[in-house]
């Protein structure tokens, strides 16, 4: 990515307060992009370090009048919204909403969609929470606006919810009864690379409207996940006892009961680990490049994570605050998440 055709070019980023869009923004600024972002109150950005910088467009993400301001002369839209908020419907919230969105972008001429989504199995059923993450990507590749679809699964960086779900999961519980399908192999990736991946994402070529599969180098079990954190961490070794009978909904209590995370994010993320959710492609790497360092392995992401990622102060555990844990995903205050982004 050159300076002088970088400069010119305008990015919209939803879910901005949420855990990478807020992290998104800076890097995107330290590029030379102009950046306008859309959020529902604009006093939720008032205290970032970034916001002098860019253009605020305050408003609701399910409106078209609000969105047409947003998207105006746009040259890529980041789509970080979902309604991961434990209440009713959110399968049609999350439908209408990435209609609204598509129809309006491809109003306004926008040139590019990236969507986070996740990562998933082709085959099988998947969780409500996974589904309905496919049929959003679907309903923006289907825009008429070319659209990345990134998909992810662990995001590994402090404040991610699933991240957070498993450093107190380890930190709290020296033993634990689990799932059996805590032994499901998923593929990680730190936060500093889904970044990346997310601003190179805007120079692919139009042609691409597609999802593509992003991780880490390592494929792990979650049992193996819990064991490495525990010993980068400095801790003992965890005993975990598997058993069949633990449930999606019983486990979601669980976690959220002994962490931060409440039970409403909590079941979707338990509700993914149902999966094995392993890169089956690479493509992305071959058409704008890894990270210069190369990808983050578990160890120095975990460890990363462990020492703060220089955006925001680690949370210690026990004092995550929950209004600031989010999945790969937007942002959502108190437990709830007001329809369209905060």
């Amino acid at each position: 990515m050159t300076d002088s055709p970088t400069t010119s070019r305008r990015a919209l980023v939803t879910g901005a307060t949420g855990y990478i869009g807020s992290r998104l923004v800076p890097r995107l600024l330290d590029e030379g992009w102009q950046v306008r972002v859309l959020t529902r109150s604009a006093d939720k950005v008032a205290g970032r370090a970034w916001r002098d910088r860019v253009d605020v467009v305050e408003g609701d993400a399910a409106s078209p009048d609000t969105l047409a301001r947003a998207l105006a002369d746009v040259d890529v839209a980041y789509y970080f919204l979902h309604s991961m908020d434990g209440q009713g419907n959110f399968v049609e919230r999350d439908r209408e909403l990435a209609q609204t969105f598509g129809r309006c972008a491809a109003d306004a001429g926008v040139g590019r969609i990236v969507y986070l989504s996740g990562l998933h199995p082709h085959d099988g059923e998947l969780s409500d929470h996974l589904a309905s993450r496919v049929e959003v990507g679907d309903i923006l590749l289907a825009s008429g606006v070319p659209t990345a679809v990134l998909q992810a699964a662990v995001i590994l960086g402090s404040g991610s919810a699933s991240f957070e779900m498993l450093r107190h999961l380890t930190t709290r519980l020296p033993a634990m009864i689990t799932p059996k399908w805590l032994d499901n192999r998923i593929q990680p990736i730190a936060v500093r690379d889904v970044l990346h991946l997310l601003v190179a994402a805007a120079d692919l070529p139009p042609e691409q409207n597609r999802t593509f599969d992003i991780g880490g180098p390592d494929v792990l079990t979650y049992r193996e996940m819990i064991n490495r954190f525990a010993r980068i961490a400095g801790l003992r070794p965890r005993l975990i006892v598997s058993v069949p009978v633990l449930t999606p909904y019983l486990a979601s209590q669980w976690v959220g009961l002994v962490t931060p995370v409440p039970t409403g994010v909590a079941k979707p993320l338990v509700g993914s680990l149902l999966h094995e959710v392993v890169c089956t492609e690479r493509d992305i790497d071959d058409l704008v490049g890894s990270p210069p360092q190369g990808y983050l392995d578990y160890d120095r992401a975990v460890a990363d994570a462990l020492a703060g990622d220089g955006v925001d102060p680690r949370p210690e555990p026990g004092t995550a605050d929950p209004a600031r844990i989010t999945a790969a995903d937007p942002d959502w205050a108190g437990g709830r998440r007001p329809r369209g982004q905060s």
